[in-house]
């Protein structure tokens, strides 16, 4: 599952860089201890609430986490297509 999820957020790329990351990512999600299923609620939620003001481009989001030294960042990436408005 992990796999199918870095396929979508990262796209294809070659076999060398594709392992590096998989790997990469392993590491984080084993160390802030987060999980596939995990993963996937925080992305649909997230899809659902940006979806509530904005219409995006799902088949090009990016959820990625970083890690710089102590602290890990969600960094969630996703063209918007536009801004929906209220009625009002």
């Amino acid at each position: 599952m992990l796999q199918g999820l870095l396929k979508r957020f990262t796209g294809q790329k070659n076999s060398k860089d594709e392992a590096k990351k998989r790997l990469q990512f392993s590491l984080i999600y084993d160390k802030l201890e987060v999980n596939d299923t995990t993963l996937t609620d925080l992305q649909t939620d997230i899809v659902n609430v940006i979806s509530k003001y904005f219409e995006i481009d799902k088949d090009s989001l990016e959820l990625k986490v970083q890690r710089d030294d102590d602290v890990s960042a969600l960094v969630f990436n996703t063209p918007i297509l536009h801004v929906k408005r209220k009625k009002t």
